[in-house]
């Protein structure tokens, strides 16, 4: 199992525009769309990763406790589905529908938007405040597959709940953990190399 940590964006970084099909419905999901909302969720995630796995439950019922609040939630899967048919989009709506996710989930077919976001592994967080700054990069919370520590969300629950109060996030991040980004051959972006 491959150990990839997030390359932190620079706090601040302005959200990466993308325009990218909701494997569920097949509507183009862009930054546009969650306009008005206080803060913005945008999560790298994929099938097939174990560390994934390991999250997968409390993603949805983040998206379920957040629902109703002025928070927006994105997921993007930009692995290379030619390559890891698993993180093909039939295969993520099968797994948005059996998980009940309350947020769209988009192909990032290009990887492009991974590019973008300078994304690296899955699961990969960020949050981004009313402004689409960035004020959040990093870890869900301090669990990994095998380590016995409880998946709560901690860190990115954190983050949510002091942009949507209205109060700074702590600058005290750490990086998440994860399987790299699965590239297409000759696609990896310079950050990975």
């Amino acid at each position: 199992m491959a150990h990839t940590e997030s390359t932190m964006l620079e706090l601040g970084t302005p959200a990466p525009a993308f325009d990218l099909p909701d494997v569920v419905s097949g509507r183009r999901i862009t930054l546009e769309s969650f306009a008005g909302t206080k803060a913005l969720l945008v999560m790298f995630i994929c099938r097939h990763c174990p560390f994934v796995k390991h999250v997968e439950r409390e993603l949805a019922r983040l998206a379920e406790d957040y629902a109703g609040k002025p928070a927006g939630i994105v997921a993007i899967s930009s692995n290379d589905a030619a390559s890891y048919p698993e993180d093909a989009p039939a295969s993520l709506r099968q797994m948005a529908v059996e998980l009940g996710f309350k947020f769209p989930y988009c192909h990032d077919e290009s990887q492009e938007a991974a590019k973008a976001y300078a994304s690296s592994c899955t699961p990969d967080f960020y949050v981004f405040d009313e402004n689409r700054r960035l004020v959040y990069r990093g870890q869900l919370d301090d669990s990994r597959p095998g380590n016995g520590i409880p998946v709560t969300g901690r860190d990115l629950r954190a983050a949510l709940d002091a942009v949507l109060s209205g109060r700074p996030v702590s600058s005290n991040q750490k990086p998440s953990l994860g399987c790299n980004i699965k590239w297409k051959p000759g696609n990896e972006p310079p950050y990975f190399r």
